[in-house]
């Protein structure tokens, strides 16, 4: 059987970058195009993937992509992904959008974030792998989560959905990230002088992930996003409460439940994990302790391969029918 034929719109950014690298070593795939976000942008290959790919990463071209891949993934900014995906769609491509344009799926919600986000006739799926296995096959679009839900959704979900978080508990997220969270484009806030020696929180009740989080969840939560100076890496530290009774080995047994067989995802129960743990891994770890009714959470990723670049490829794994760890072992 031929390898599948991909195209990477975004190709010159931190999430493309990451996508490239992983692309080009998996065996069932061809990355037949590599973009960048413009074109006038100036195509640079990056230096970091002489020898893995042997390509050339060229100016954005409409045509070029569509006619070149069979599947595409877009690392571009959500207001061009909101254009681009059902321009794609229409002929005939699979698009998998690392941006935030199609993840909501109210469109009050979408109206509020995603403004420039077009209504589509069918929604697209939310790519959150070990969630959404059953939905990926038949997936035309697919929206890759945010890197900030990808960790608060694997350490959340299992315990929501089993009834064990109390339904008047407050959920408080305090998650912290690598300045390359903040994309490729430079700006004063994330310059080497502002970030080095310091933690600022920002997006306090105004951040898009936050309204991504609850949508998922079915439940309202406070979300604090914060930036560390660190390159690559998220750790969220969550505060909740249990429902009476509700002990650290039924915590246990719900995560073992959830995701058994999910290679990606790793149980380090009493034992907080660490960003240095999950750096340059698909892997996102999640940890647990228990004090009377009182219950933290610890999970920990790498922004760029399991936040975005590695996620996406692991759902088109499961859409394309191949093993989930191809690329990504």
């Amino acid at each position: 059987m031929s390898n599948i034929r991909i195209g990477i719109a975004g190709a010159t950014g931190y999430g493309g970058q990451e996508l490239l690298r992983l692309a080009a070593r998996h065996s069932a795939v061809d990355v037949t195009v590599a973009m960048s976000s413009g074109s006038s942008e100036t195509a640079q290959d990056p230096p970091a993937l002489a020898g893995i790919w042997n390509g050339r990463i060229e100016p954005f071209s409409m045509d070029g992509l569509a006619d070149r891949a069979d599947v595409v993934f877009l690392g571009l900014p959500d207001t061009v992904s909101a254009e681009l995906a059902p321009a794609l769609l229409a002929r005939g491509r699979r698009v998998f959008d690392l941006s935030g344009a199609f993840r909501l799926r109210d469109a009050g919600a979408r109206q509020r974030w995603y403004p420039a986000t077009p209504a589509l006739d069918r929604p697209a799926v939310y790519g959150l792998t070990e969630w959404s296995r059953d939905l990926l096959p038949g997936a035309g679009l697919v929206a890759c989560p945010g890197c900030y839900p990808t960790g608060a959704l694997l350490a959340l979900k299992p315990l929501v959905d089993a009834g064990l978080i109390a339904a008047d508990a407050d959920v408080c997220i305090d998650a912290k990230s690598g300045v390359s969270g903040a994309g490729k484009k430079p700006s004063p806030r994330t310059h080497f002088s502002e970030v080095h020696g310091s933690v600022a929180a920002y997006g306090i009740f105004a951040h898009r992930h936050g309204a991504e989080i609850q949508q998922e969840l079915a439940r309202p939560v406070t979300f604090v996003p914060h930036l560390v100076p660190l390159d690559r890496g998220i750790l969220e530290t969550i505060y909740t409460r249990l429902r009476p009774g509700v002990t650290a080995d039924a915590i246990g047994d719900a995560y073992a439940r959830a995701y058994d067989g999910s290679p990606f995802v790793r149980l380090t129960g009493d034992r907080p994990p660490e960003i240095k743990h999950v750096a340059h891994t698909n892997f996102c770890d999640v940890g647990w302790q228990v004090d009377g009714g009182r219950l933290v959470l610890v999970c920990c990723l790498d922004n760029l391969v399991k936040g975005a670049a590695g996620q996406a490829l692991q759902s088109f794994n499961v859409a394309c029918g191949l093993d989930e760890r191809e690329g990504l072992r």
